[in-house]
């Protein structure tokens, strides 16, 4: 027998079963189901102690709750498909368990705060998981560049090789930018972090309610002030879908270094066995195909945040049903994020460094040319002047098959009487290296205090996130009453 709608007094029939085909979002929000319990345990507190339904009824209302809240822990809420979404679920099996007083649990709220309310304590949960998920994989990049402080390898502008760097810098040039990822979930968690729940349909209610109770119950920090913008704005997960776009962007440009990094051509690292596969032809394959399965998942973490751009453009205030569409794309890009780096992490954390091979490769490319040139400063000649003579002795090299640290001192003088016996020194590839001691350098030295910083921030990051996870789980266990 099909359910009953919470809206079904003003209609004489029930819907067409195409339009409840086409209206449904159980299969989406169903994922809320725990946190709508949990706004309803809240509310009901709310309405007891200001005595707007009585106190018996309000009882009643708590142990159900409790009970449905159970079953929802358990994976053993049954979803009655007849019914629209998961608010119409729940709310029809409290009424059914404990009697007409269930419907008085909707009392002062609406569909509308209600959801919102529900999908803010669900991104909040998913967001910190996808943070989380960052920094284990910001931890595997530290440890590759613990392990790797004067591993040099080429450093790269426009995919050509450039001045040498080592492997600490540039770990830790992906961690730096993975930590801005995920700051960027923090600092978009307390901005979104204050409470719809009361704000009704769009006007607010006539009963005297109290929004701070609900909003302290559930751990939000305010609520909302205005009830039409919180009932009309999905600025919250269009943010989300931002963050987590930019997220995979960083991945995306991680996969595609060890894409190549992991080729013959370049050969610098080896991906583990068991983050490989294989052809189902050519034997001797192997594929990296978490780090290219990854990049491709990009798209569809992009696609989220154009979906709720598109979707909300041109909404008027206050609530419309295009909102219902707001939660697939980023529910599934925040799921997506939060896989995509926890593989990362270990493809990351197993991989061989081929550390010989990397310091061959800055044999090609002129990479200590820029140190050539340096060096000639240091003689007092311009750098503009010095920069012409290097690119001078560079195309020499090129049309005579040698390195710079093949050319003779005498053809040197030729370039530059300036230069003397010293230079060869100067222009090693390690000792390039270990010269470029600025702030955020590339020297053993300055990827020691980048280390530092960069340790500091996934600690601090990380004891935020504990704090939240405990916080949250806290409010959860006052409402259940354990």
């Amino acid at each position: 027998m099909a359910g009953k709608a919470l809206w079904s007094g003003r209609f004489d029939g029930g819907m067409d079963e195409g339009t409840l085909m086409f209206t449904t979002s159980l299969d989406v929000d169903s994922r809320m189901a725990f946190y709508d319990v949990m706004g309803s345990l809240a509310h009901v507190r709310m309405l007891k102690a200001r005595g707007i339904i009585p106190a018996e009824d309000a009882d009643l209302i708590t142990d159900g709750l409790r009970k449905i809240a159970k079953t929802v822990e358990a994976g053993e809420l049954e979803l009655d498909y007849t019914l629209e979404d998961i608010h119409t679920n729940i709310e029809t099996k409290l009424t059914n368990m404990i009697g007409p007083a269930g419907g008085k649990l909707h009392t002062g709220r609406s569909r509308n705060d209600q959801v919102a309310t529900d999908f803010k304590m669900y991104i909040r949960d998913a967001a910190l998981g996808a943070v989380e998920a960052i920094d284990r994989l910001i931890a595997s990049l530290q440890d590759v560049a613990k392990a790797n402080g004067e591993t040099v390898l080429p450093g790269f502008t426009h995919l050509q090789h450039a001045q040498p760097v080592t492997l600490a810098q540039h770990m830790l040039a992906h961690a730096f930018r993975f930590g801005r990822d995920a700051d960027r979930f923090m600092d978009a968690l307390e901005r979104m972090n204050k409470c719809p729940l009361g704000s009704a349909a769009l006007a607010g209610t006539t009963y005297d309610i109290d929004r701070k109770m609900t909003s302290d119950l559930l751990g939000f920090k305010d609520p909302t002030e205005n009830s039409m913008d919180t009932v009309g704005s999905r600025d919250f997960v269009t943010e989300f879908a931002f963050d987590a776009s930019m997220a995979a962007i960083s991945l995306s440009s991680l996969c595609e270094e060890l894409v190549l990094w992991s080729s013959q051509v370049f050969g610098f690292v080896t991906m583990d066995d068991r983050y490989s596969t294989g052809s189902s032809i050519m034997p001797q394959k192997k594929n990296p195909d978490i780090c290219e399965l990854t990049r491709g998942k990009t798209g569809g973490i992009i696609g989220s945040l154009v979906t709720m751009l598109v979707t909300t453009k041109s909404l008027p205030l206050a609530y419309n049903r295009d909102l219902q569409e707001d939660k697939k794309p980023v529910m599934d890009s925040l799921q997506t994020l939060t896989d995509c780096a926890n593989i990362m992490a270990k493809v990351v954390a197993t991989m061989t460094v081929n550390k010989e091979r990397m310091l061959a490769s800055t044999n090609a490319g002129f990479i200590n040319a820029t140190d050539l040139a340096d060096y000639l400063v240091t003689k007092n000649v311009p750098f503009r002047e010095a920069h012409a003579i290097v690119g001078a002795a560079v195309k020499y090299c090129e049309s005579n098959g040698l390195t710079l640290g093949d050319l003779p001192l005498e053809k040197y003088k030729e370039f530059s009487p300036l230069i003397e016996e010293d230079v060869y020194k100067t222009i090693e590839v390690m000792a390039c290296v270990e010269r470029r001691i600025s702030y955020g350098g590339t020297s053993p030295a300055s990827t020691d205090a980048q280390m530092l910083i960069s340790l500091q921030d996934l600690f601090d990051r990380e004891s935020a996130v504990r704090q939240k996870n405990m916080f949250f789980e806290s409010c959860w266990k006052e409402l259940l009453g354990e």
